[in-house]
């Protein structure tokens, strides 16, 4: 009788034991879910386009030359170019590539789209002089419009423009970094542990 007894209380216990461990298995589920769902919602809050805007201002002068017999006669052209161009440098991020590791904790960042440059240029033409024999046609509007972009974009590149740009991006992918650090998972870009924005900002300005 005392050895049926104790082999039914052996049962219950083992029965009990096996809830319970079913149950914390089913919250650790829950739970590595819960945290992925956060994490790709973080994600897609930082999936937008991030937009840094800059004004150039130049001044061209444009001058064109045609000779006639034997370079006895020339006719000239030219014109004062005045140019005030709208520049935008923007990343999608709604393009970013990411994979999400839910067995060891690691988001890795797989690709951060390009920089888009956009120059918007407002071209103005002042003391034109033209003659018959050499007037402004479309192709002289065709070489003034990419030299004024050719130029721009020189500018541009020795402007801080490019680099408020990077450090916007670089704050928009720390709120990742941050939740990642709460939640006591890793943050992988370029085959580097992101530890600090410090860490994304080397990565990013090679």
């Amino acid at each position: 009788m005392l050895k049926r007894i104790l082999i039914g209380i052996a049962v219950i216990g083992g029965i009990f034991l096996l809830f319970k461990f079913c149950d914390f298995k089913k919250n650790d589920d829950e739970d590595i879910t819960y945290n992925t769902n956060l994490i790709q919602q973080q994600i897609l809050n930082v999936g937008k386009l991030v937009v840094t805007e800059g004004h150039f201002s130049e001044v061209i002068t444009y001058k064109n030359q045609q000779k006639y017999l034997l370079d006895m006669l020339s006719f000239e052209k030219k014109a004062l170019v005045v140019v005030n161009a709208d520049v935008t440098v923007a990343y999608d991020l709604h393009k970013m590539k990411y994979d999400i590791d839910e067995k060891n904790k690691t988001i890795t960042i797989v690709s951060i789209p390009k920089e888009e440059i956009k120059i918007s240029p407002d071209i103005q033409f002042y003391d034109v002089e033209q003659s018959k024999l050499n007037p402004f046609t479309g192709d002289d509007y065709n070489k003034i419009n990419k030299s004024v972009k050719a130029n721009l974009a020189k500018k541009i590149e020795k402007s801080s423009l490019k680099t408020n740009a990077q450090n916007r991006l670089i704050s928009e992918l720390s709120k990742i970094l941050i939740l990642t650090n709460t939640m006591g998972w890793k943050l992988q870009y370029e085959g580097k542990v992101i530890e600090s924005e410090k860490d994304f900002g080397q990565k990013i300005k090679l």
